[in-house]
């Protein structure tokens, strides 16, 4: 399970587990987190976690969000990462736990057959990846990310991190997931990819 632990000036403040689906940050009270300090936004920023995976999102903060020293407006977080919102830093950190991991297919059905992505170009051309994970990430972390999730019904395609959005048969991806359908091609980072799946 992963958490995140406040910090100023070196000094701990709060640490948080990261239990629910999206957990707020701001200077508001009803935040998950508050943090009450004139330079954090009244809704600064959201982190969305499932399972272990998690994105934080700047919500148009007046000065905003860095990571590991970047500034980013949707972010693929990974293990160590630092948060920065004005002189409050916020490490991320994921506790790996076997146990939650092979628990997953039994919390959450999966449809069958499992979808692949082939890689269309570049040095991995014709690479496949079995889509057997709830959660699968493609991209690369700094540039541009997407997720794939396995639902019960099908497969969906989420842009998280990249100024560029995420491409699905040469259409920006919008807000939110997009279901992908067998024989659509995925451009993301520059590497074009093509999604197979046939629906049971």
């Amino acid at each position: 399970m992963a958490k995140i632990i406040l910090t100023k000036g070196g000094t701990v403040i709060q640490e948080m587990t990261l239990t629910k689906e999206r957990t707020t940050i701001g200077r508001r009270a009803h935040n998950d987190l508050v943090i009450d300090n004139l330079a954090i936004s009244g809704e600064h920023a959201v982190i969305i976690t499932i399972y272990n995976d998690s994105f934080l999102e700047d919500l148009n903060s007046t000065n905003g969000t860095q990571v590991n020293g970047h500034p980013v407006t949707k972010h693929f977080l990974q293990h160590n990462d630092v948060i920065q919102m004005a002189r409050y830093k916020l490490l991320y950190q994921v506790d790996t736990d076997e146990e939650i991991k092979d628990n997953r297919p039994k919390m959450f059905p999966v449809p069958r057959p499992d979808a692949t992505i082939t890689v269309l170009d570049g040095p991995s051309a014709g690479k496949e990846m079995l889509l057997t994970k709830v959660l699968t990430t493609i991209g690369r972390p700094g540039i541009q990310v997407a997720i794939v999730t396995r639902r019960p019904h099908g497969y969906e395609l989420t842009h998280v991190e990249g100024q560029t959005y995420t491409r699905v048969n040469d259409t920006p991806l919008s807000a939110g997931a997009r279901a992908l359908k067998d024989d659509d091609v995925i451009d993301i980072a520059g590497t074009l990819m093509r999604f197979s799946w046939k629906a049971v």
